[in-house]
């Protein structure tokens, strides 16, 4: 594992797997053409040493690929994770004296499970107070055109629960605006803002701290769904998995313990009784821009840094991004515990392209029948998943990943009018697709093999094309027919699958996926992502009767106001002329290049 930041680029440079920039660049748009281009084609992480009219280098892509991720997170492959985990499980001991020397060479896997306080350490080489906080001075970035200004997008807020003391360590973005203010986005279903609430109820200020850097584990746990426990917080996480203590200080300003090793440090607080401010927009994971809202604002009275600081950094968008990896650590280290919950579950997968909570394939051990909606049901019971929203049950021989694969396999063996749930609960308040934030509809398809009390299914054939007026590009496999079209007008979608489903050639389509012409659909991944993020299931799926049987239809299409819809997002892209400002660059160091 990695001390600090700077042993994890050293080791990132020995794998070949670290590429330096040293021409000026702009953390206005720039810095993200060339960081996508790296993500998208499982490039190098990228060191910019100049930052233009900043005093840092910045380093993006520390998690740019599965390998990488494992990596920094002290393992060969992502699937090591779950093992660790397991064994972890496993250390309850019979009774008596035989289960305790049992135990004892299992300690070693919870050696570095409590933080370490120390009283000094080099995040605090330089410390900044009052007007000597200037924020301008950090490589923050702007990240997508539209974005309402410079983001920090890869920290880890630390917050105590102002009632219990629990310490929580989360990842939620911060919009600069101003040299010593940042705003807080603090979504409904986040630790973070719990606390913010209670110490608005007892009209406290919330002292906060903001890490940035450190070890990469570190990073990664701030993102993790810990389950809330008392006495225990990412840090203890992040100890376990580096297999020695986290080493805290006390920040200089707050009441909180920071990581010692970290890069930089804002200390500060967050007042309840302070008006909320306008944050964004942000081009955020699901692709599309977060709409400007009202957050907290958070002062920083201190500044702690090394001497020779680097500024870690990521963006978000269109999937894949690094943050996909992430996400894919997670299900791997929780996978364990799912089982414990339900053990007929032999697996699952969040997709990159379902960003998180829009898509999760899940593989059971079934033995009787509507064993699969059974464990969906118990799986959306569990922490974050509650805001899954399509939900896809396979057997446990069929592998949950690639997505698509899994998707197809199940479509193979499911008669939509008698495997499909549609159902209701919350949803991620960034998905844009409900008419109500944060509650919509979900979905479960059952496309497990069938026991004789569920009904035989045939094998589908693969649907020929069809021809409509509206339509604009198609795709088929077997069950399943894709399509795309311009929408223009209200229920466009519904009389169309209508007329397109009557045609011969549509014949024995089982699952009908309708999105916008701004996506191939031959190539699954932007397929999926685009259809599922505008989708809600209780307004845009629904089964449609046909001469062979019910059709799953599945609207991924823009909404009108007429709908129901909320004012819908834009994409996050980059404009052509930004490419060509960085064009010299991606040539010079061949980013992208296959």
């Amino acid at each position: 594992m990695f001390r600090n930041l700077g042993a994890y680029l050293r080791a990132l440079k020995a794998r070949g797997e670290l590429l330096a920039i040293e021409e000026p660049v702009s953390a206005e748009l720039e810095i993200t053409a060339l960081a996508d281009r790296a993500f998208k084609t499982g490039g190098p992480a990228l060191l910019f040493k100049n930052v233009r009219e900043k005093d840092f280098p910045l380093v993006i892509g520390l998690f740019g690929t599965p390998e990488r991720t494992a990596f920094a997170l002290g393992v060969r492959r992502l699937e090591e994770l779950a093992e660790r985990v397991e064994r972890l499980l496993a250390l309850a001991p019979e009774p008596g004296l035989r289960g305790m020397v049992a135990l004892l060479p299992k300690l070693k896997e919870l050696k570095g499970l409590f933080p370490k306080r120390v009283a000094r350490a080099p995040v605090q080489e330089v410390v900044q107070t009052g007007e000597a906080v200037d924020l301008s001075r950090l490589p923050v970035q702007k990240c997508w055109p539209k974005d309402g200004g410079p983001f920090i997008t890869l920290p880890q807020v630390i917050t105590k629960d102002p009632e219990t003391g629990e310490l929580n360590v989360g990842m939620y973005r911060m919009q600069v605006v101003g040299k010593n203010r940042t705003l807080m986005h603090w979504q409904l279903h986040k630790t973070g803002r719990r606390h913010f609430e209670k110490a608005r109820a007892l009209g406290k200020r919330l002292p906060v701290a903001v890490a940035l850097g450190g070890d990469p584990v570190l990073t990664y746990a701030a993102t993790a769904p810990l389950p809330e426990l008392p006495g225990i917080s990412e840090y203890h996480l992040a100890g376990f998995l580096r297999g020695r203590p986290v080493e805290l200080v006390r920040a200089k300003t707050v009441d909180l313990p920071v990581p010692a090793e970290a890069e930089f440090v804002l200390e500060g607080y967050v007042d309840p009784a302070e008006p909320f401010e306008l944050e964004g927009p942000f081009g955020d994971h699901t692709g599309f821009y977060t709409p400007k809202d009202r957050f907290p604002v958070f002062h920083v009275t201190a500044l702690t840094y090394r001497k020779h600081a680097i500024y870690p950094s990521t963006i978000v968008g269109v999937p894949p991004m690094e943050d996909a990896w992430l996400i894919e650590a997670s299900e791997r280290l929780f996978l364990p515990p799912a089982k414990t919950v339900l053990p007929e579950l032999a697996d699952y997968h969040m997709p990159p392209e379902g960003v998180a909570h829009n898509w999760v394939n899940l593989s059971i051990r079934k033995r009787y029948p509507g064993q699969a909606f059974k464990v969906a049901y118990g799986l959306l019971g569990l922490g974050q998943m509650a805001l899954a929203k399509m939900l896809v049950v396979v057997d446990a021989d069929v592998p949950v990943k690639p997505g698509f694969a899994a998707f197809l396999q199940a479509v193979a063996r499911l008669d939509p009018g008698r495997h499909v749930v549609f159902l209701k609960g919350p949803l991620d308040e960034l998905d844009h697709a409900p008419p109500v934030a944060t509650y919509g509809g979900k979905l479960i398809l059952d496309g497990t093999r069938k026991l004789p009390a569920e009904g035989a299914v045939p094998e589908p054939p693969t649907p020929g094309p069809v021809r409509h007026p509206e339509l604009r590009r198609q795709a088929a496999w077997p069950g399943v027919l894709a399509l795309t079209l311009n929408k223009q007008r209200p229920g466009q979608v519904r009389s169309l699958a209508r007329e397109v489903l009557a045609a011969p050639a549509a014949h024995g389509t089982r699952v009908l996926l309708v999105t916008e012409d701004r996506i191939d659909p031959r190539k699954p991944e932007p397929l999926m992502w685009l259809l599922l993020a505008n989708l809600d299931p209780a307004r845009d799926a629904w089964l449609e009767e046909t001469a062979w049987g019910a059709v799953l239809v599945l609207d991924g299409s823009p909404k009108l106001p007429e709908e129901g819809a909320r004012p819908w997002p834009e994409v996050a892209e980059l404009p052509p002329s930004v490419w060509e400002q960085v064009a010299a660059l991606l040539e010079k160091y061949r980013i992208g290049d296959d």
